[in-house]
């Protein structure tokens, strides 16, 4: 159940307030009906301390409701969430999560996320080091500017294909091959539009979720990981933590039809469906994935709620839903979704 929109205008309360409302009226609940509330942000977007207590103007927060926020991605405070419900007294949660790109320079302001002593003051903003990573794929021969480009164009024309999206255009790999470089070897059309956006996803268990939808979409398992921190201390070409992460969420039970996959980067995908083992049979982001539109915060929880509405439709049985946090995919969640 999700929902996202995007515009430089509105601020925190009315992003949050239309993709939530919708998300519970699809369900056929309010905020009385909630039993646990949490979201994700980032206060560095909007640079101003607690942004995201605005967001909750958006919600019935009156009176008080049992609420949680973390400074991440939506996925992870699904995560927490998710948690939350597995220790029997609620049955139901809200997940929501925004980001406005639209107020910063998101690469610049990802350096934040690079070691303050050594890496920071070099100014290694998100693309040049996703670009590095990009050159170590090359280097090592697992891959070539043509395969990112073919990766972005079969992203880019997903979304085009995708009935929820508003992109437009045809894209060529042989037009991609010719963009001028940002970063060198990415390309822009390797990497990931910022928009600003609002997304939500509604949890339950067991019989609750029975009633509110026809065929639930179960998390069957979910698991994150990450890896070192400074970026010469680990492979750049491989993925460790989201292999990890795959297994112990249980990915190797069974076959997956659908994997949405948060790769902000075309090089990204295939070194995450290389540690993931997703073969040709895996429909990789049938929505166009964060290549398509990658929302600050909220792109993580747009991929669960793109693999749940797969499910949820009968279109896929087993779906799995995978996040990125961090410089050069240093932290993976990955989920499990069925369908009974």
């Amino acid at each position: 159940m999700n929902r996202s929109s995007s515009s430089p205008s509105p601020d925190e309360p009315e992003l949050v307030q239309p993709v939530t409302s919708d998300a519970m009226k699809q369900v056929g609940l309010t905020q009385d009906d909630i039993g646990f509330t949490c979201s994700g942000s980032s206060d560095y977007l909007p640079g101003r301390p607690f942004s995201f207590v605005a967001a909750i103007d958006g919600l019935k927060a009156c009176p008080p409701i049992r609420e949680s926020h973390v400074e991440m991605d939506g996925a992870f405070a699904l995560y927490e969430a998710w948690v939350r419900l597995m220790h029997g007294d609620i049955d139901t949660a809200l997940v929501f999560s925004f980001g406005k790109s639209s107020l910063c320079s998101v690469p610049d302001v990802l350096n934040l996320q690079n070691d303050p002593y050594y890496v920071q003051p070099l100014g290694l903003d998100s693309i040049s080091a996703a670009a590095l990573q990009a050159q170590a794929m090359i280097d090592a021969r697992k891959a070539t500017e043509r395969d990112f480009a073919e990766v972005a164009a079969r992203n880019r024309k997903n979304a085009v294909d995708n009935p929820n999206a508003h992109i437009k255009g045809d894209f060529s790999v042989e037009e991609m091959l010719q963009e001028p470089y940002i970063s060198s070897p990415l390309r822009k059309s390797f990497c990931s539009p910022a928009s600003d956006s609002a997304a939500a996803v509604v949890l339950a268990v067991g019989d609750t979720a029975r009633k509110l939808v026809k065929r639930p979409a179960w998390i069957r398992g979910i698991d994150h990981r990450t890896e070192p921190h400074a970026l010469g201390q680990r492979d750049l070409t491989t993925s460790p933590s989201a292999k990890l992460a795959a297994e112990k969420a249980g990915l190797s039970k069974g076959n997956v039809d659908v994997a949405e996959l948060h790769a902000p980067f075309a090089h990204q995908e295939l070194i995450l469906r290389e540690a993931m083992g997703l073969g040709e049979g895996v429909r990789v982001n049938p929505s166009g994935g964060a290549l398509a539109a990658n929302s600050l915060m909220t792109a993580g929880l747009i991929r669960f709620g793109e693999a749940a509405s797969r499910v949820l439709s009968g279109d896929a049985d087993r779906a799995l839903a995978h996040t990125t946090n961090g410089v050069c995919l240093q932290h993976n969640l990955v989920a499990v979704l069925e369908g009974e």
